[in-house]
């Protein structure tokens, strides 16, 4: 339960650091987007690449990834089928973002330290890692790319634009050395680990400044939307995890472990895209902020819950 709350606390104090230079006016607009053009362009891919290098495929080649990527699938399909349904014609980069938001998991700065301190070991994490890394992340940079160009998305631009995105390039550099189990020169290791230790820092300050200077989350219009999204990020996809881990006959620690995954906030990555992309920037705020905060009661009752049925 520690754990819980020491990684909701670290994320927190560095949003707060954010906003208090917002505040003060140390730091506008014009330095949020240089950090999140920072985060987006140098500092994730080389996370990225980091934590594919040093993730064993070995650990994430289980049913934990196939319960991972159907309960995002799920989730994303059952936000389309909503925005369908009240028949507007809802832009791409909309629901784009909104899907992301309501599905896609806070598993790197958040993750790594619940499932240390509340799983008992990182590599539960890594197979929504892998998900989210070479699974989703390209296939939405190649849609973001094709909405930011007003291209119609097809199969042949999907790919090209998917191995042209920094974030997609990072991620697969990171498959390659794992694969090839190539040790890259220290000095070059040691550039890499500098850049990754930028990216978390710089999402967090420009996540800060935008609640700031930005309008009050989940408030007006867009309210409920926002709360669609933090429903289906926080009781939806943790619900179908559960489900699905039970019907492919997942029991005791790996089910307890994929749930609480599943519970995760939406990742800070979405505010990223969002501001690298101009979409949506203030949605993915706000479904950053308050899926931050109900998450933290809903791992901890899913805790409890698996603590009484002796896991």
């Amino acid at each position: 339960m520690i754990g819980v709350l020491e990684g909701f606390a670290t994320i927190a104090m560095v949003v707060a650091v954010g906003a208090l230079l917002a505040h003060l006016r140390i730091l506008d607009e014009a330095a949020q987007n240089n950090l999140a053009r920072l985060a987006f362009y140098v500092a994730s891919p080389a996370l990225l690449l980091q934590v594919m290098e040093r993730t064993p495929l070995d650990a994430v080649l289980s049913r934990n990834l196939v319960t991972s990527l159907v309960a995002f699938t799920v989730t994303v399909t059952i936000y389309l089928v909503g925005v369908r349904s009240r028949g507007r014609n809802t832009p791409l980069g909309t629901r784009l973002i909104g899907s992301l938001s309501s599905a896609y998991v806070n598993a790197g700065n958040l993750g790594i330290p619940i499932a240390l301190y509340v799983l008992g070991d990182v590599a539960w994490v890594a197979p929504t890692l892998l998900m989210q890394l070479l699974i989703i992340t390209p296939v939405y940079m190649a849609l973001f790319d094709s909405d930011a160009r007003g291209e119609r998305p097809t199969v042949l631009r999907s790919v090209r634009r998917m191995f042209s995105n920094p974030i997609t390039i990072g991620a697969l550099a990171g498959l390659l050395i794992s694969l090839l189990d190539v040790h890259l020169p220290r000095v070059v290791a040691g550039s890499v680990d500098l850049l990754a230790g930028l990216a978390v820092p710089s999402m967090l300050v420009a996540f800060g400044i935008s609640l700031r200077r930005g309008p009050r989350p989940a408030a007006g219009r867009a309210a409920r939307h926002v709360w669609a999204i933090v429903v289906l990020k926080t009781l939806v996809m943790p619900a179908i995890a559960l489900g699905v881990g039970l019907l492919i006959g997942m029991r005791g620690q790996p089910l307890f472990a994929v749930v609480v995954t599943a519970a995760l906030p939406t990742a800070q990555n979405i505010f990223t895209y969002a501001v690298r992309y101009r979409r949506e920037v203030n949605l993915a705020r706000d479904a950053i902020f308050v899926t931050t905060f109900v998450s933290m009661p809903v791992i901890l009752l899913i805790a409890a819950g698996f603590h009484l049925a002796g896991v």
